[in-house]
């Protein structure tokens, strides 16, 4: 349309406008047409393609890195994302099932591992015939029995770290992670490594789950929740150390224009102070009074 617009502004005045600026007018449209560039967020990650198989297995998936730009069209979607060791991926099984009634159902961890696809720790758990990953907790061994159960009993569960139960199952002050959204979707809340929700109380049928942010969500009391708190607890204290882990990491270096020293918001490098001398004052005696009767 404002190609065809420019056009018949030609015509109407052709001495306005030069050969020039249509030849200039047109190659910009040509050569720059309106794509609509995408935006990361909204559950779509830029940083990897995972191939996943028609049924869930245990053995490392391939995967593909994006480095931030779009699938589809190439683009640099998301910046800061770039470089990094390329790692497999663990196919977590974020359901955990359970026996609505009876005994609860019996889980072995395997092995516990690292997971370069994620910040918190893998577990290896063998269900009956079935092998399957799950989030490891903070003090989870190889050999631990761990324990599922979508029971609702009428005394709260005193259940291990570990163990998977409803929310409304579990007492007050019960530390808990992978929460449900919804009953049998599978745990969506609380992934990170080293963190951790806490029951505070129930109302009627909902359960108030304090999150690791403070703020404060009402799930449905079947919605089920692991038991404790999620493993590789340093995760965040520990410093990256270095430019060449950073970019390990998967992250990408800044332009390098910018510098934290310089410029108008940079940190100002100001003199030390003076040393202050912190001395305890000394006790010096008042100068006598004299009183005299003239006036």
């Amino acid at each position: 349309m404002a190609l065809n617009r420019l056009f018949a502004n030609l015509v109407l005045a052709p001495t306005i406008i030069s050969r020039r600026a249509v030849h200039v007018t047109a190659f910009h449209f040509a050569s720059k047409p309106n794509i609509e560039k995408p935006k990361p967020g909204f559950g779509k990650s830029y940083r990897r393609i995972v191939h996943f198989t028609d049924e869930y297995t245990v053995k490392p998936l391939e995967v593909t890195n994006l480095a931030g730009r779009d699938p589809v069209t190439g683009r640099v979607v998301a910046k800061g994302i770039g470089g990094g060791i390329k790692h497999k991926y663990h196919w977590i099984d974020w359901v955990r099932d359970g026996p609505t009634e009876g005994p609860p159902q019996e889980e072995k961890v395997i092995q516990i591992m690292e997971d370069g696809c994620r910040t918190a720790h893998i577990a290896l758990v063998a269900v009956g015939e079935k092998l399957k990953y799950i989030l490891a907790t903070e003090n989870m061994k190889p050999g631990q029995i761990l324990k599922s159960s979508r029971e609702l009993p009428r005394i709260p569960v005193r259940a291990n770290e570990g163990d998977a139960y409803i929310l409304g199952a579990l007492p007050a002050g019960t530390l808990v992670h992978c929460i449900e959204k919804e009953p049998g979707q599978g745990g969506l809340y609380i992934h990170a490594a080293g963190t951790f929700g806490t029951i505070l109380r129930k109302q009627d049928d909902r359960v108030i789950v304090q999150m690791p942010s403070k703020r404060q969500f009402s799930f449905n009391q079947y919605c089920m929740a692991v038991v404790g708190r999620l493993s590789n607890v340093d995760h965040g204290d520990t410093p990256i150390g270095s430019p060449q882990r950073n970019r390990w990491l998967g992250n990408r270096p800044r332009s390098g224009l910018w510098k934290r020293k310089d410029g108008r918001h940079g940190r100002k490098i100001k003199p030390p102070k003076p040393v202050k001398l912190i001395t305890n004052p000394e006790k010096h005696p008042l100068p006598p009074i004299q009183m005299t009767m003239n006036p």
